[in-house]
């Protein structure tokens, strides 16, 4: 009773991200009730295994006592503090201090959000600011990724790559702008990495030309594009553009929101191809989804010219919650909990993770497996030779949640036929294993799909 009651007031009431809402008014909610580790609890008492971490951002599992320890001390010593006025909070200070150690080179100046996308909408805001402090005002046009994603905020919405972003929208903006993506799977270069890495070189170099170096202003590049469909460059192909962004006078933003704290191995994905970014923004694992936070990191060359270019007046940038201390201490906890084994942790499972889904390899709809630690996917065709998609009347991303969702398993299905994989970090040799095997499961119903059969006949 209490379900139903519950699916008639979400119908009623609240909008969800990201969805059709005459759909979801039809299909109605699932609602969740609990979790633990890697495991998420319905209203029915259904168990399922969060293959997803949420949303790419329960890196650390759910119920750790330690940050929610962390939290309640939080709330009744100091609930709420400002950052304005130039007042401050013990939690924010530190947990500050502790990313501007353990991030980068000279990423040593934190501004918070409350998420990925103001952190992106941020870094544009703060990019802006820099340039008119250089006095090269004229410098104001960016440069992102097809099948990237930088957020949903009206600006960042515009350096997404992703039509169902720009769609009703007005975005992107004659200001943004796009160069290929990577994508190894179907590049017109082919797989291999010296040639992926030299296209994408050429293409930046190219569009750089067009909009001419004295007018761009920055390069914005996730390590490994997520909502794009988990799409993993070669190695060093994150150098290579950034050593022509540093060649142009370019500044060159890492978006690590999904890839920083752990996700992909290290702490930070800009660690394995030795690259220190002029702005990073971070969030998801960075409170592990527990609390909303995001940061921007800046180096020591951009937040000095901006404060030098303010001099006594105010930067006006700012948010009420910006550096909240409930959410600081929770960040905090859970860089414990990383630096404390969880990072270790996770690299095996990924490891685990990858092998098992590689695996998966020889069944018939399985065309491409990528990954880096936590972080995977399987592309499905219906012709592996060809590369065939599988048919828009298969309504993959429906139909392929649904079927992993009645085995057990929280996947993210994307509508190209795309199964994509975060796991939290804290999954155990059983928790993969039946992430696999319930992928395995997935599979099998999906090559029944009587729309996929007719599409592998014809």
């Amino acid at each position: 009773m209490l379900s139903n009651s519950l699916i008639e007031l979400d119908r009623a009431h609240l909008i969800h991200p990201v969805s059709s809402y005459r759909s979801h008014e039809t299909t109605g909610v699932r609602v969740l009730k609990s979790a633990k580790g890697a495991t998420l609890t319905d209203v029915s008492g259904r168990q399922l295994l969060d293959g997803f971490a949420g949303l790419w951002c329960v890196n650390a599992g759910y119920g750790q006592d330690s940050i929610i320890e962390a939290a309640s001390r939080q709330l009744r010593e100091l609930p709420y503090a400002t950052g304005y006025f130039g007042l401050g909070s013990d939690p924010a200070i530190r947990l500050a201090a502790r990313l501007a150690e353990l991030a980068p080179g000279d990423l040593n100046h934190v501004y918070f959000t409350l998420g990925g996308s103001d952190a992106v909408d941020s870094t544009i805001r703060f990019i802006r600011y820099y340039y008119h402090a250089k006095g090269t005002p004229q410098k104001d046009q960016f440069i992102s990724v097809e099948s990237g994603y930088h957020g949903s905020s009206t600006a960042g919405a515009g350096l997404t790559a992703l039509p169902a972003f720009h769609a009703g929208f007005g975005v992107p903006y004659s200001w943004q702008h796009k160069i290929p993506s990577h994508y190894a799977y179907r590049n017109p270069v082919g797989t291999h990495p010296q040639a992926i890495i030299a296209a994408s070189v050429a293409a930046l170099r190219e569009k750089i030309a067009e909009l001419g170096a004295d007018r761009v202003a920055a390069f914005y590049v996730e390590p490994i594009q997520g909502s794009g469909g988990v799409l993993v460059p070669p190695p060093s192909w994150l150098k290579a553009m950034h050593a022509v962004c540093k060649e142009q006078d370019i500044l060159f933003v890492a978006d690590e929101v999904i890839t920083g704290f752990g996700r992909v191995g290290p702490l930070f994905a800009c660690e394995e191809d030795d690259v220190v970014p002029d702005l990073m923004t971070t969030a998801k694992g960075l409170t592990s989804g527990y609390v909303p936070m995001g940061a921007v990191l800046m180096s020591d060359r951009v937040y000095n010219t901006i404060a030098d270019g303010a001099g006594k007046a105010a930067v006006g940038h700012g948010y009420t919650y910006s550096a909240h201390p409930v959410s600081a201490a929770v960040g905090l906890a859970c860089l414990d909990l990383y630096e404390n084994g969880l990072l270790e942790n996770g690299r095996k499972a990924g490891q685990r993770l990858l092998e098992g889904l590689r695996a998966l390899a020889n069944h018939p709809l399985v065309g491409d497996i990528r990954g880096r630690g936590m972080l995977a996917a399987i592309e499905l065709v219906t012709d592996k030779q060809r590369k065939t998609p599988l048919p828009a009347e298969a309504d993959a991303a429906r139909r392929i949640f649904d079927r992993a969702w009645d085995n057990g398993l929280v996947i993210r299905a994307f509508a190209q036929g795309v199964l994509g994989y975060a796991p939290p970090l804290c999954c155990t040799d059983g928790d993969i294993d039946a992430i696999i095997e319930r992928t395995r499961t997935t599979l099998d119903q999906t090559l029944e799909d009587k729309d996929v059969r007719a599409a592998m006949k014809g």
